[in-house]
C-alpha cells in the first residue's frame, strides 16, 4: 500500500510545534535528531530538484517557472524553521545555565536534562561556559558577573554551611570538599552559584 504524499513544509511545521510545546510547558524537550536529519535530507532533495528545473529552463526566458518558485519557497521556509528550532533551544540552554548560577557540572549531572540534549548542545554549553569563565576572570578583582543581583554582597568572604553535599569545588585558593554539615569561610565569588542552587547556606 502506497504511503500518502507528504506536502512541503510538514516536517518543518513539526519542529516549530515542538519548540512551541517546549515554551508552553517551560521545559526543554528531547532533541529531535531524527526529524532534523530527515528535514535536512528533504532540503537536499528540494535543492537537487530546483537545480534540475533550472537546467531544463530556457536561458532566454526571464520568468522563473512556477514549480521553481514553489520549491524555493519551501527551501527558504525549511531553513527558517530549522533556525527557529535551534535558536529556541539555545535560548533555553542559556536560561538553564544561568538558573543554576553557571554551575555547568551540576547542570550536566542532571540525567533528565542531559538525556534531552544532543552532543552538539553539550559541546555548546561547554564552549559557552568557557567563554563566560574567561570573561569573568578579567574582572575577578572588581566584579563577579556570576553573583546574584537581587542580594548585594556586603563582604568579599562569607561563612557558609553545606546543606546539600556538592563534592569537591575548585576555588581561587585551591579545592574544597563541601561535605554536608560542615562550615567554611570562602571567597563569595567562588561559591555564589552554589548558594543560588541551594547547596550552601550563608551563615549570618
Amino acid at each position: 500500500m502506497a504511503s500518502e504524499p507528504r506536502h512541503y513544509g510538514e516536517l518543518a511545521t513539526q519542529l516549530v510545534m515542538e519548540a512551541r510545546r517546549s515554551t508552553q510547558t517551560d521545559t526543554l524537550l528531547k532533541y529531535n535528531d531524527s526529524l532534523v536529519r530527515t528535514l535536512i535530507r528533504e532540503q537536499r532533495d528540494l535543492e537537487r530538484e530546483a537545480d534540475s528545473i533550472q537546467l531544463s529552463h530556457p536561458v532566454d526566458n526571464d520568468e522563473p517557472p512556477p514549480a521553481l518558485i514553489i520549491i524555493q519557497t519551501a527551501i527558504n521556509r525549511n531553513k527558517r524553521c530549522l533556525l527557529a528550532y535551534h535558536a529556541h533551544r539555545v535560548d533555553r540552554l542559556r536560561d538553564m545555565y544561568w538558573a543554576v548560577g553557571g554551575a555547568l557540572p551540576h547542570l550536566l549531572a542532571n540525567k533528565d536534562i542531559r538525556d534531552n540534549l544532543s552532543p552538539y548542545e553539550v559541546d555548546y554549553l561547554r564552549a559557552y561556559n568557557a567563554s563566560i569563565m574567561e570573561f569573568r576572570s578579567e574582572f575577578s578583582q572588581e566584579l563577579d558577573i556570576m553573583a546574584s543581583i537581587t542580594n548585594l554582597p556586603k563582604d568579599l568572604h562569607v561563612q557558609v554551611k553545606v546543606v546539600r553535599e556538592c563534592g569537591v569545588i575548585q576555588t581561587e585558593n585551591g579545592t574544597i570538599d563541601f561535605q554536608k554539615g560542615k562550615r567554611f569561610v570562602v571567597r563569595r565569588s567562588d561559591i555564589e552559584h552554589l548558594i543560588v542552587q541551594g547547596y550552601l547556606e550563608e551563615v549570618q
